[in-house]
């Protein structure tokens, strides 16, 4: 089983930048998948992100491409989202999730094990 938490949202001007970081303990994090998801108000949760168990592979939905940068410290056991030239439709609560396959397909699968999200505003 896989424990999440997650820290790093808050209020942030449109441009501005954050960190979000993913505390993970289990044994079975080393060896999975793990994305990055968030749901805005009267809205489904989405997917934003995804890793693979070495780091080395990502995806991400088109909306924040070439803005926000998913990675993970395989020894600590972090995975972060950081997230570049913020706007407005970026608010919502962000959750860590392990992904329920691979991370190649952790846009249509989703993930299946959810920190308890952190708020992300972006005013304009």
């Amino acid at each position: 089983q896989v424990h999440l938490v997650e820290s790093g949202g808050g209020l942030v001007q449109t441009g501005g930048s954050l960190r979000l970081s993913c505390a993970a303990s289990g044994r079975t994090f080393s060896s999975s998948a793990m994305g990055w998801f968030r749901q805005a108000p009267g809205k489904e949760r989405e997917f934003v992100a995804s890793v693979d168990w070495s780091g080395r592979s990502t995806t991400y939905v088109d909306s924040v491409k070439g803005r926000f940068t998913i990675s993970r410290d395989t020894i600590n056991h972090i995975v972060y989202l950081q997230m570049n030239s913020l706007k407005p439709e970026d608010t919502a609560v962000y959750y860590c999730g392990r992904c329920k396959t691979t991370y190649y397909y952790c846009s249509t699968a989703g993930g299946d094990t959810w920190g308890q999200g952190t708020q992300v505003t972006v005013s304009s």
